[in-house]
């Protein structure tokens, strides 16, 4: 599916970001993450192997939590769930950290703020569908 221009924008805004990946028995493990996007993919970096990553790695399926700082006609806090299917990439996350720390941080941060951080996981998200509440739904609430 391909990105609409409002989630770009929504994105590159620099929003809270909720990232959902199913633990092995079933459950939702749900972590803030700085996310980008790559193309027609979301992305996402990670320096350690952690749970949302061996979450991945077992079971592809994850939800991005997306929160606007603008409200729909009716007043409601605009939002956009995305759901797809992430797939893990060894090394690049040092890299793609310093890119979002610009956006989450600020121009001329350095992330992560240590010598030689290890390569760690970049997440490749493909989006499948999008819900919530704004211009991207193409409904009126």
């Amino acid at each position: 599916m391909k990105i609409p221009q409002e989630i770009r924008n929504l994105i590159e805004s620099g929003c809270p970001a909720h990232l959902v990946t199913l633990n092995q028995d079933g459950s939702p493990q749900v972590t803030l993450v700085w996310i980008g996007v790559d193309g027609d993919e979301l992305v996402a970096a990670h320096l350690p192997r952690n749970q949302k990553v061996r979450n991945i790695e077992r079971d592809p399926r994850v939800a991005i939590s997306l929160e606007a700082d603008t409200k729909s006609s009716m007043g409601l806090t605009e939002y956009a769930v995305l759901y797809g299917e992430a797939h893990i990439q060894k090394g690049g996350a040092p890299e793609l950290l310093q890119k979002l720390a610009e956006i989450y941080i600020g121009p001329g941060v350095k992330f992560p703020p240590m010598d030689n951080p290890p390569t760690g996981y970049v997440t490749h998200i493909r989006v499948d569908r999008i819900e919530g509440v704004g211009p991207w739904t193409g409904r009126p609430v």
